[in-house]
């Protein structure tokens, strides 16, 4: 199956919301909530995108002529290439019948294990979603990472209980899932974390921990004192709040700040391998990818995940050969200029 063929499939099955556009970019969507689009004016997600396309990259093929090698080593895995399907919940909702979450999650999983990355499971009001997601995980040998929403400490530590089961190799919180509408007004109460009560959870997790919704050279420097093994930069898409920076806009800071002391992702509006090299030129270990997944996921289920992460390995080595990087390890800041 081509990712085009993937694109047209997901066209008849994507709900009313998404377009299943050929680059998912946040203008046809804009602030469509429910759907794909951002908060409020809805431009987040659209500078997301935006600011990596303004990113030049650098070509010089004066250097040796060898394979290229996009194989990545995070807590004491191996995969093919710098790149994970980000964590995306209440699949109905946004993008139509055809998958709800457990489904979703099932067959996600699944397909990027077996094509060399792990995804990001969502998270959900229904107790079933993470049953289900650790699940999936457990029969992938731990190659996937559950993702907690900030709930109150009690249900989270039923929930990371679940996820020890699973063996995942590591465990992440989508910090900034604070500001989902569903998040709100919850008993006992869900939301934002201080640095003390982000320290007990990263403690009973067991496992490296990853905080998802960092924004800030302080919000990173909080992470590392709360014990993260890594941060992803990330405005959730835009889906939490207007007119936020774009994450290319401040993942240099950051990287800056704490790169030597914990790793580093990135998502929001990466969209090809070109993106992926930019995102690893400015300091990021590796990357998530969301919206685009879905599609692959809704357009053609395993076969679409296997031909859209084929197009992103396809295009970021293409990129690295004709930059003179030859491994990941060799991608630095001077292969890119804004």
């Amino acid at each position: 199956m081509t990712y085009e063929e993937v694109l047209q499939n997901a066209k008849t099955c994507m709900g009313e919301h998404c377009k299943a556009c050929p680059v998912c970019n946040g203008r046809a969507c804009s602030n469509k909530m429910p759907g794909p689009g951002a908060k409020g004016s809805g431009t987040v997600a659209i500078r997301n995108y935006d600011k990596w396309q303004e990113l030049c990259v650098n070509m010089d093929t004066i250097c040796e002529n060898k394979p290229v090698d996009t194989t990545l080593e995070l807590f004491g895995q191996t995969f093919k290439y710098p790149v994970f399907a980000a964590p995306i919940g209440a699949m109905k909702l946004h993008y139509g019948d055809k998958y709800d979450d457990l489904q979703y999650n099932d067959i996600l999983v699944s397909a990027c294990a077996d094509s060399g990355i792990a995804a990001f499971t969502g998270d959900g009001t229904n107790p079933a979603v993470m049953v289900a997601a650790t699940k999936a995980i457990k029969q992938k040998n731990g190659k996937g990472i559950p993702t907690v929403k900030p709930w109150d400490i009690v249900t989270l530590k039923e929930k990371l209980a679940m996820i020890k089961e699973c063996g995942s190799f590591a465990v992440a919180m989508d910090i900034d899932a604070a500001g989902l509408p569903f998040l709100q007004n919850l008993t006992p109460p869900a939301g934002s974390k201080s640095v003390a009560e982000l320290q007990e959870i990263v403690k009973e997790a067991g496992v490296p921990f990853i905080i998802k919704g960092i924004m800030t050279v302080k919000g990173a420097l909080k992470a590392k004192e709360a014990g993260a093994s890594a941060i992803v930069v990330s405005n959730h898409g835009g889906r939490v709040l207007d007119q936020c920076p774009a994450t290319a806009e401040v993942l240099e800071e950051i990287v800056d700040a704490v790169g030597a002391d914990m790793k580093i992702l990135v998502d929001g509006g990466i969209r090809s391998g070109v993106d992926i090299f930019k995102a690893l030129a400015l300091g990021a270990d590796a990357v998530l990818i969301g919206r685009p997944y879905v599609t692959a996921v809704y357009g053609g289920a395993v076969e679409g995940v296997e031909a859209y992460t084929a197009k992103l390995a396809a295009e970021l080595r293409d990129t690295m050969a004709m930059c003179g990087a030859h491994s990941l390890e060799d991608i630095s800041r001077d292969m890119v200029r804004n």
